[in-house]
């Protein structure tokens, strides 16, 4: 595939795609100016996309990558992702305690200032 092609089936940038090039995560073949992306890359870029969402650090995701060719099945690899998605489970299960706290006290100053207009403007119309 071409950059651009790759841009359309993935939906990102040339410059995301020079970017993961740079970090050495892709390496496309070159002709000339032109870059042409395997299949290999293009199952390296849905795994980077993945572990993005997820949100992996690129060089978290560099070394998975490299596990791939380890020999054994890829077990060396699923083994250490699975153990970064471990940790990351327990980061996003906290920070969405934190913002399920952050929601209930927002919601709560909400209504107490709620209560705070509805009685400024009737003490204003009782005023007038």
């Amino acid at each position: 595939m071409t950059i651009r092609q790759m841009c359309d089936a993935f939906d990102v940038t040339p410059r995301t795609l020079r970017f993961y090039e740079s970090k050495e995560l892709l390496f496309p073949q070159r002709e000339g100016q032109k870059r042409l992306f395997t299949k290999r890359d293009r199952a390296r870029l849905k795994l980077i996309l993945r572990g993005k969402r997820f949100g992996f650090r690129l060089e978290e995701i560099r070394q998975l990558l490299e596990l791939y060719d380890k020999g054994d099945q890829q077990l060396t690899q699923l083994t250490s992702a699975y153990d970064i998605a471990q940790d990351r489970l327990v980061d996003l299960e906290r920070q969405r305690e934190e913002l399920t706290t952050a929601i209930t006290d927002l919601q709560d100053q909400m209504k107490w200032g709620e209560r705070m207009i509805a009685s400024i403007r009737q003490s204003k119309d009782a005023a007038e």
